[in-house]
């Protein structure tokens, strides 16, 4: 059955989309607050960095809730919890409104494990087996979230100012609801039995040394960086040098529609290719897009570059979220929750860092650190393993 008929799998892709609609307001949003309210780089890498360590470290705990009693309020309350708190934020004057624009990133941490377990699900009982390729089209809901998400901030602030914002936020009620309707009877992994096909593990466990682990860990990391920087730091870096909302939006918005498509064509090849290949091939593209966009300075051309760095960053998403997944056979949204979080929560660390350096060294030093970062993250995607073993 193609995924993209299949009403549930919809139902959560669209939960995702506006999830990831609403997490990608945050970088033009802040942007836009950065005069008014007096924050500097440093501080814009503080706020983004408490954002993304919020929703990141509590995935794991909604992970286990979603394994334990079932993704349905899970993954249909994390919707419309962010859509609360946004909304909350852009009628709220002053300092407050920050804090509660991170409250609203609780949401995103609840429903990215539970949604993340039922595509892998519905890939391998209603695919062919095909887990990546499901998971990688879940995640071109989000992708797609966070391309549509900075453009259309950057055009209702522009617009309306901030209160043009509750219009994508009250689209978020809706789509919560419709989560909610169709993950009616769901049962939790905990509670499938032996002889159900979607208990049954698409490949062997995965099992990893220290050494192994600790190179899966850095090149995750270092691959989540690169996207948090870019997300983060592009649209102040365009803003110095003279853009409006719109523009600066706009260009963010082309990064992850790029890594949109870079995931699905990443899962998809992937499955057929194999995944360690295809992370590394992908990873080294990265670098060349990366490393020459702060070279240009404002230029037509980075309607180029930064599509093509997004699609070859965002390739290999998918494969490593797939991998952990592996490695914890029967836990799925546990370990989803995992590795979403520790990739959310160093990336989120990582721009903490690069906010720092920002303010002393300057945007384009930061960018090309960020392109040699993934050459690094391309090198250690040889350690990753497709078939039992321990390295």
């Amino acid at each position: 059955m193609t995924l993209i008929l299949d009403v549930l799998f919809l139902a959560v892709g669209m939960g995702h989309l506006m999830v990831d609609v609403l997490n990608g307001h945050r970088s033009i949003l802040l942007t836009y607050w950065s005069g008014p309210l007096g924050l500097s780089n440093a501080m814009l890498g503080v706020i983004s960095t408490a954002y993304t360590l919020i929703a990141s470290l509590i995935q794991p705990i909604f992970g286990y809730l979603a394994d334990r009693l079932g993704p349905r309020w899970v993954a249909s309350g994390g919707v419309l919890w962010m859509a609360l708190f946004y909304s909350l934020a852009m009628v709220t004057p002053g300092h407050a409104a920050i804090y509660l624009l991170i409250l609203a990133s609780m949401g995103s941490g609840a429903f990215h494990p539970a949604g993340t377990m039922l595509a892998a699900l519905r890939g391998r009982t209603h695919a062919a087996g095909r887990e990546t390729t499901a998971t990688a089209s879940f995640f071109v809901f989000g992708q797609f979230g966070l391309f549509l998400g900075p453009m259309l901030a950057g055009l209702l602030l522009e617009r309306f100012g901030v209160l043009g914002l509750l219009i994508t936020a009250s689209l978020a009620w809706p789509v919560g609801i419709a989560v909610a309707r169709q993950l009616r009877g769901m049962l939790p992994p905990s509670r499938l039995t032996p002889s159900s096909d979607a208990d049954k593990p698409a490949a062997p466990a995965l099992k990893y040394g220290l050494g192994g682990l600790l190179s899966f860990a850095l090149l995750a990391a270092l691959r989540s960086l690169a996207e948090s920087n870019m997300n983060v730091f592009m649209p102040k870096y365009l803003s110095d040098l003279g853009q409006s909302p719109s523009t600066y939006g706009l260009v963010t918005a082309l990064f992850m529609g790029g890594a949109a498509v870079g995931n699905v064509v990443g899962g998809s090849l992937a499955d057929r290719y194999g995944k360690r290949r295809i992370a590394m091939l992908t990873l080294s593209l990265a670098s060349v897009p990366l490393f020459v966009f702060p070279m240009l300075g404002w230029s037509p051309w980075l309607y180029f570059f930064v599509p093509l760095a997004g699609s070859f960053t965002g390739a290999s998403h998918s494969i490593l979220v797939v991998l952990a997944q592996r490695m914890f056979p029967g836990r799925m949204a546990l370990a989803s929750g995992l590795i979403l979080g520790f990739m959310f929560s160093s990336g989120a660390l990582g721009t903490l860092l690069s906010g720092y350096l920002a303010d002393l060294w300057g945007f384009p030093l930061v960018f090309q650190l960020t392109a040699v970062g993934v050459v690094v993250a391309a090198v250690l995607a040889s350690t990753l393993r497709e078939s039992q073993g321990v390295n």
